[in-house]
């Protein structure tokens, strides 16, 4: 199978204490055109409507919705609404890359022009919000950065080790849950392991940004797939000089294929965080978040996806 087509159903939906006056927020939940996928159809629907809303790329290129809401409101409902296709990505071997220690002396400061791929590439090898360089990290994968060793042979091992040491949790960690005590206690979500994987790379003075996106998850032997049960994912892309970027996911311990969907990437989670913004008022909230990640192929079994974006 050399592509599969997606519907993506992601809401999220916030219910104030106390009525909101003004909110502003950036979303991003459309995805990223990459080599390896396609959107075929967009949808985001958000209540109370925006007096406000533009639609365009951040920093990173990544497509953002601004907005701003000035009806008062008790609750904020935001759908996003996905047709997306994705590729099977070009095969490569991990010990046909070059030495670790040579991709980081060409992402080091020489004085010297460098092209343009290089220079994007050097921004993701400092600190974020998120991701803080310490020698913690660096010690964490050194048994996987031996001497010479091929970059993308040494990041799979990294990417084993933290998988293979490591428990998914969801109740061990929050958003703001330090790195430091992540690494300590072995315990975590994906976008831990994806922060944690960063910080070893980067400590290490490799290029490596946070990739957001979802997952095809499957339910057990006989159990029926939930509408709204899956959630975003995270995974991490590392810069090869011969490659490109390449995409790992510590969390499942595999490659990124058919069954990734990518939203866009940054420096970590606060610059592709789904939705985030300012309020005036509302008191005390939590965000209601339902994902849903279907193959367009099963669309017919389910009523409730009924004229989403017409027949798939």
């Amino acid at each position: 199978m050399s592509s599969i087509r997606y519907l993506v159903l992601h809401d999220t939906r916030y219910h104030y204490s106390s009525r909101v006056s003004l909110a502003y927020q950036l979303a991003h939940l459309w995805p990223r055109a990459c080599l390896w996928q396609r959107c075929h159809q967009q949808q985001l629907e958000i209540g109370p409507v925006p007096a406000y809303r533009e639609d365009g790329l951040d920093a990173f290129g990544n497509p953002l919705t601004r907005m701003a809401i000035e009806t008062p409101h008790d609750e904020l409902a935001v759908a996003a609404r996905l047709e997306v296709e994705v590729f099977r990505r070009p095969g490569l071997s991990p010990q046909q890359s070059p030495a670790w220690e040579q991709v980081r002396a060409a992402l080091g400061y020489t004085g010297k022009p460098v092209d343009n791929r290089l220079f994007e590439a050097i921004r993701y090898r400092f600190e974020s919000p998120y991701v803080h360089l310490q020698q913690a990290f660096s010690a964490f994968g050194e048994d996987c950065f031996s001497r010479a060793r091929p970059l993308l042979e040494a990041v799979q091992a990294l990417m084993e080790k933290i998988f293979s040491e490591f428990t998914f949790d969801p109740s061990a960690t929050q958003v703001a849950t330090p790195l430091l005590q992540v690494l300590e206690r072995r315990r975590g979500v994906c976008q831990d392991f994806a922060h944690l994987m960063l910080a070893c790379l980067r400590s290490r003075g490799l290029a490596a940004r946070y990739v957001s996106g979802y997952l095809l998850t499957r339910p057990p032997p006989g159990q029926p797939r939930l509408i709204g049960a899956d959630a975003s994912h995270a995974w991490v892309s590392v810069f090869c000089p011969v490659h490109g970027w390449v995409d790992f996911d510590p969390t499942n311990n595999l490659q990124p294929e058919l069954e990734h969907i990518t939203l866009g990437w940054g420096r970590d989670f606060a610059d592709v965080s789904p939705l985030r913004g300012v309020v005036l008022g509302g008191g005390s909230h939590d965000p209601e978040v339902r994902v849903t990640v279907i193959p367009a192929s099963e669309a017919g079994s389910w009523p409730e996806l009924a004229g989403l974006f017409g027949s798939p």
